[in-house]
């Protein structure tokens, strides 16, 4: 069976690790992946990305990042949203690119100069479809 929205699926796994408390996220990779995990990491919202083949695809191995407070999660990601789905696509141009949470988080967007966050995308004067929200 094939998956309608395979990025939704990767941050509900992302989401559905924080919740249950696990040190380790795999999932399915894919190059888009791979580049948003990479700029979880780069912001510092995961703790360490890594690829491995198999006989498939292969799988991203994302290591979450905790703090010792005893609070609802301790996780670096307190929430993550999916902007731009299948059914209802979301572009914008450069100069209404999104702030998150008044800049606390970050908004990745997929442009023409690649997958970058909100901040990156400002500063080259892009626009493109914003994939997710992540605070």
């Amino acid at each position: 069976m094939s998956m309608t929205d395979p990025i939704a699926d990767f941050l509900a796994r992302i989401r559905n690790g924080i919740h249950a408390r696990k040190q380790t996220v795999e999932c399915p990779r894919s190059n888009i992946k791979v580049r948003i995990a990479e700029i979880l990491r780069d912001e510092g919202f995961v703790q360490s990305v890594s690829t491995a083949e198999d006989t498939k695809q292969g799988m991203i191995k994302l290591e979450l990042r905790y703090d010792g407070r005893a609070s609802a999660s301790g996780c670096a990601i307190t929430g993550m949203r999916r902007v731009s789905r299948p059914g209802q696509r979301a572009y914008v141009p450069a100069k209404d690119i999104p702030k998150v949470r008044n800049g606390l988080g970050i908004a990745i967007i997929s442009t023409s100069h690649g997958v970058m966050t909100d901040r990156t995308a400002r500063e080259k004067g892009v626009g493109g479809e914003v994939l997710c929200e992540v605070w």
